[in-house]
């Protein structure tokens, strides 16, 4: 594809026919997303509800994300698929559900010993890999990673370019880091090296962005938000 972007090549027709209405929906829809994550986040923090990993958790927060762009909105996909712009072969889809339940597994059973960065670069690459819906696999996976970020930590990360919003505005680098943790895992050994130090950068760049705005007279929320 020539926008380099990564794609599910099996992904259905949006349920939007108008490019700019669809966009709309998507923008809209990651905002929501988001604001769920939040939710999420501030559970933890509050001591509301202890920490919280299940496939219904996912399967809302890719609902939300294609509400009413997609027939498959909060369901995972019902065949096989393959990645545009990608050499993984995900999964079969009969396979899915195992793998998304041993992901859950996986990080809570590493909740209490691991640290913050790897449990996200984790469940953004794992998310990826599995690639369990037929469209929204990114955008769910930055989400949820975000969620399990934060959680660990314990409290709302301050900044206003999130994580996320940071993947989201140039994936190349991206990119670049789940293919060679492929590359890793195809040689049999969870290597998240280099998703690790993409996320501490991200990381360090939101933290300062907090610290600037509280040097900052004329500071306020972000007018422009990307998230998918």
């Amino acid at each position: 594809m020539s926008d380099g972007q990564r794609h599910s090549v099996a992904a259905q027709p949006s349920l939007i026919s108008d490019p700019i209405e669809e966009a709309q929906r998507e923008s809209e829809n990651a905002l929501a997303q988001f604001d769920r994550v939040l939710d999420l986040i501030d559970d933890v923090a509050r001591g509301d509800r202890p920490f919280r990993f299940r496939p219904s958790i996912i399967l809302d927060l890719h609902r939300l994300a294609l509400d009413g762009l997609s027939h498959y909105a909060g369901n995972f996909r019902p065949s096989d698929v393959e990645i545009g712009q990608s050499r993984h072969v995900p999964p079969k889809a009969h396979l899915v559900p195992g793998l998304i339940e041993e992901m859950c597994d996986f990080v809570l059973e590493n909740f209490e010993t691991e640290k913050a960065l790897h449990l996200c670069a984790y469940v953004m690459w794992r998310l990826n890999w599995i690639h369990p819906f037929t469209d929204g696999n990114g955008r769910t996976s930055r989400a949820l990673a975000y969620y399990v970020l934060c959680a660990k930590i314990g409290y709302r990360l301050p900044g206003h370019v999130t994580v996320p919003e940071q993947i989201a505005g140039d994936k190349r680098p991206y990119y670049r880091a789940l293919e060679l943790a492929d590359e890793h895992w195809l040689d049999g050994e969870l290597n998240l090296a280099e998703l690790e130090a993409l996320l501490d950068g991200c990381l360090a760049k939101q933290l300062l962005t907090a610290y600037d705005d509280a040097s900052d007279p004329n500071c306020g929320p972000p007018k422009d938000r990307k998230l998918h």
